[in-house]
Order: C-alpha cells, then sequence, then structure tokens
C-alpha cells in the first residue's frame, strides 16, 4: 500500500493524494452487502439532529463478520476489498464448509493464508481470533469484544491496536489506542495482529468535491454566522467570540469538556482515563 500524489496541473490537485491500497476486487460479494438507507441527518419529524450531513456518492453496506463465532473451522482469505463505511480494508474469506464472510484486514495477513476463529488455544499469528485468556501479555490485538459474544466494538479502526497489559482475576487488563487502560471480561474475544491500511491518516482530500462525495457538506465557523444562529456569531469584520470559553451553536461549553457521563456503569473498569495530547 501507498499514498499516490497528483501531479500539480489544477490548484485542487496540488493538495490531495489517494491510497493505492493492494485490493483484488472491486464488486462486492453479493449475498453479503445491503443498500445503505441515508436520512441526510435529519430525524422522524424531517428537523437536522446531525449537522453537514447530504448528498454523497450511493454506497452498499458491507455484512462484516465482526464476532467470528464459526469456531474451530479454518478459512481461507480469497480477496481484500475496499469498504467505504469504514477506514479499513475488509478481506473475503471462505471457510471449509464453502461459506463466505468478511472480516477486517490485519496489517501482514496475505491473500491464500490460514485463518482460524476458537474459545480455545489458537496459533498466535496475525488474524487468528480466540478468548483474551488465551492471549500471551503483551501482544497486539484488535477488533476487541466488550462483552462475551457481542462481537468486537473497539480498536476497529486503520492502523489501530491495542496491547495486552496483562491477566488477573475475571479480567484483562488492555490499553487502548488512545492510552486509556482499562479492564474487559477475559472472556472476551479479540484478533491478533494491528489493523491494515495504517496509511489512511495520510491521505490529503485536496478538493471540496472529494468531501461531499463522501457525504459531508461544507461546515461554517460559528463567528462567521448571525448571533440568532450561534453564540459566536455577529460583531463588526473579524471579530473575537467575546465569550470567556467557546459554546456549541446550543449554548453548552465546547473544546475541552468531558462528555462522558459521571454515573457510567463502565467508569469502574477505566484504570487510567487517555492523556489529552497538547499541541506543538
Amino acid at each position: 500500500m501507498a499514498i499516490k500524489l497528483y501531479k500539480p496541473t489544477t490548484p485542487g490537485r496540488r493538495k490531495s493524494s489517494v491510497n493505492k491500497s493492494d485490493l483484488t476486487k472491486k464488486r462486492p460479494e453479493k449475498n453479503l452487502i445491503f443498500f445503505k438507507k441515508r436520512s441526510g441527518g435529519r430525524n422522524a419529524q424531517g428537523k437536522i439532529t446531525v449537522h453537514h450531513r447530504g448528498g454523497g456518492a450511493k454506497r452498499y453496506v458491507r455484512i462484516v463478520d465482526f464476532r467470528r463465532n464459526r469456531y474451530d473451522l479454518p478459512a481461507k482469505v480469497l480477496t481484500f476489498e475496499y469498504d467505504p463505511n469504514r477506514s479499513a480494508n475488509i478481506a473475503l474469506i471462505q471457510y471449509e464448509d464453502g461459506k463466505k464472510s468478511y472480516i477486517l484486514v490485519p496489517q501482514g495477513l496475505e491473500i491464500g493464508n490460514e485463518v482460524i476463529s476458537s474459545k480455545g488455544k489458537v496459533p498466535i499469528k496475525t488474524g487468528n481470533r480466540t478468548i483474551l485468556e488465551n492471549i500471551p501479555v503483551g501482544e497486539m490485538i484488535y477488533n476487541i469484544e466488550l462483552s462475551p459474544e457481542a462481537g468486537g466494538k473497539i480498536v476497529r479502526g486503520a492502523g489501530m491496536g491495542a496491547t495486552l497489559m496483562g491477566l488477573e482475576g475475571d479480567y484483562a487488563q488492555i490499553k487502548l489506542p488512545s492510552s486509556e487502560i482499562r479492564l474487559v471480561l477475559k472472556t472476551c474475544s479479540a484478533s491478533i495482529g494491528v489493523m491494515g491500511n495504517s496509511e489512511y491518516a495520510l491521505v490529503r482530500i485536496g478538493l471540496a468535491g472529494r468531501k461531499r462525495h463522501m457525504g459531508i457538506k461544507p461546515t461554517v465557523r460559528g463567528k462567521a454566522k448571525n448571533p440568532v444562529d450561534h453564540p459566536h456569531g455577529g460583531g463588526e469584520g473579524n471579530t473575537p467570540i467575546g465569550l470567556k470559553h467557546p459554546k456549541t451553536p446550543w449554548g453548552k461549553p465546547a473544546l475541552g469538556i468531558k462528555t462522558r457521563r459521571k454515573k457510567k456503569a463502565s467508569n469502574r473498569l477505566i484504570i487510567q482515563r487517555r492523556k489529552r495530547k497538547r499541541r506543538k
């Protein structure tokens, strides 16, 4: 995989780049897709509840198997494919009985490789999946469950990987990519390795039209609006926001305010909150 830079034939092309991934198939498997219905950010009353959404290219949802609960049945990797609904690529695998499914692609997985999922011990190699209790301490993992048999919920983005820090009692201690350290039941499953397509973060959109194809509409600064539309709005010319702290369009504190509920049940499982990265 590599980032391709365009020749600067136009101002937009000067800054844009694309990810030239090693994909082997353009059309998805027909039995593993369904059409994505979109709302344009509107609720059942037709009111906009999520801003800056709308339009975009039509896309199918690929049915990705995050649980991988066909245990002790080896599967062969057939193809690598693009998924417009996520930053990572997906792989089409085929089990010994002929059934096919999609899984997330980790770094180092190759076409023709065999992967297996089990509740027992499995070979510690990229793409295999088992419960945390059977994974060696210090190993990199991804697609981690938060509840047994619920399917992977965290560490699923391109280039992401968590570290298994230790096992104690009923829980495993995991360090997440955000630097947060939390406890997860050791009967939960996780895949071995690090998510692939790590170059995704280096792609520069370059053109406004590319963003519209993704279904994202233009975002306007609050201070460029009228006072009726945003707390930062109003004033003559280029004026400051006129407030002690920045606010959301609905008047609530923004930027740096903790939004996690103080009485959330899973708070007791978080050993160390993520460390805030300081801007240079």
